[in-house]
């Protein structure tokens, strides 16, 4: 039975699919197809077949999550931090697709800005970045390997040399290309990720008494930076300094955003800020000197009543004290809001922003959805289509962050992957 049906329903398509033919005028010229030559139609190709021509782009979210980049407040905190560092350069890290936030326009503004030197974790980025930043200088962290090397040239970047295998092969190919775009010697000081040792990186300094050693910058990288007193930070700006002696003449990194505000000594001659632009506060516990970037909100998708005692969202883990009624906002954790900022029984919620008022989250943070209590909120004050805000509005993406048990970093970097985005300042 079900084998006639599926032939049935093939043998309709397919006369279908000639009717449209033959009504386009072009029946006689299209070849006619014999039993043994007659296509297979897939229901795939069945729907195809009906789809309408594309349209343009919608005029308003068809998501339900919409995410705000403020490219002003970008360009205006790559100023700040400018004048944080003085006399050093200032060079801006658009690594993880401009920490979510879209590497293109983030890159645009700030090249246009007078940014002249940019950080990238890999060459696809790169390649994004050069189309963008066409004069600025572009270093690939993650590195050189000799399967990559014409790419280097291909897009003018620098791969930062993280071990001395690494650097002999990227010798290698220097010499056999002629080429001189130059590379960055990564030197670790105490972080002990990537990076040449001390060590071997003073063995390595005499190079740079020869003619076009390659060495572009030398640079290194602060575990501690965001903690102001801790002593890592001091012996590594020690090591770091007594290391430049060594490069002299060669232009030195080592401030990260957190990094700038540690004072000079560890300015040196470029710094690289990456989250600080972004707005995540580079000074924990002290007030933050950046200008919000993102703004995340979702829309309200229906207003409910629980009675006391009813559970709320998956795994029953928020339990009403009192008859209440919740909002139930079209956000979830594929829109980038942490599923350890759930609203539950036994600890604090996060919070979010409805009708100007902070109202907690309860339930769990679900993939799609939230749920909000807004029973302290007057009758009428909030309806189906309103938007409830869960970054901005009095809510920092430090407080998310916080709430989830996390650091900004992560929260920041997952929040373009769905939402409808929306750019100012641009």
């Amino acid at each position: 039975m079900e084998i006639r049906r599926a032939e049935f329903y093939v043998k309709r398509i397919t006369r279908t699919i000639a009717a449209r033919a033959f009504h386009r005028g072009s029946v006689q010229s299209r070849p006619r197809f014999t039993t043994a030559s007659t296509p297979v139609i897939t229901p795939t190709m069945a729907l195809a077949e009906t789809l309408p021509e594309p349209i343009n782009p919608p005029l308003v979210p068809e998501t339900g999550g919409t995410l705000k980049i403020d490219l002003a407040a970008i360009e205006a905190n790559w100023r700040t931090l400018s004048r944080q560092v003085r006399t050093a350069e200032c060079a801006a890290v658009v690594k993880a697709n401009a920490y979510g936030l879209g590497l293109e326009p983030v890159a645009a503004k700030l090249a246009q800005a007078g940014c002249k030197t940019f950080f990238v974790a890999d060459l696809a980025e790169a390649r994004r970045l050069r189309s963008r930043a066409r004069e600025a200088a572009i270093y690939v962290l993650n590195g050189f390997s000799p399967e990559s090397g014409q790419a280097f040239i291909e897009i003018g970047a620098r791969p930062v040399i993280n071990g001395t295998t690494e650097l002999a092969e990227w010798d290698a190919f220097v010499a056999e290309h002629n080429w001189h775009g130059g590379a960055a010697l990564h030197v670790d000081t105490g972080m002990n990720r990537l990076g040449i040792p001390i060590d071997e990186a003073a063995a390595l300094a005499p190079r740079v008494q020869t003619d076009n050693h390659g060495i572009a910058l030398l640079m290194s990288h602060l575990a501690c930076a965001e903690i102001a007193n801790h002593p890592l930070n001091a012996s590594q700006i020690r090591l770091f300094n007594d290391i430049r002696l060594l490069f002299r003449g060669v232009p030195a990194s080592l401030a990260n955003s957190s990094a700038i505000f540690l004072g000079d000594a560890a300015h040196c001659d470029l710094a690289r800020p990456g989250a600080a632009l972004y707005g995540i506060n580079p000074t924990p516990g002290r007030p933050n000197p950046m200008q919000s970037v993102v703004e995340l909100s979702g829309r309200i998708l229906q207003i409910r009543k629980v009675d006391r005692g009813e559970s709320v969202g998956y795994g029953a883990a928020w339990t009403a004290k009192r008859p209440s009624r919740l909002a139930v906002a079209a956000v979830g954790y594929a829109d980038g809001l942490p599923r350890a900022a759930s609203g539950i029984d036994r600890g604090p919620a996060s919070m979010a922003s409805i009708a100007g008022k902070l109202c907690p989250f309860v339930g769990r943070v679900s993939m799609d959805l939230i749920c909000v209590d807004i029973t302290d909120l007057s009758d009428g004050v909030a309806h189906r289509g309103d938007e409830a805000t869960f970054i901005g509005n009095g809510i920092s993406i430090d407080d998310v962050a916080a709430s989830a048990g996390t650091i900004a970093y992560e929260i920041l970097t997952h929040l373009g992957a769905r939402c409808h985005l929306v750019y100012r300042g641009a």
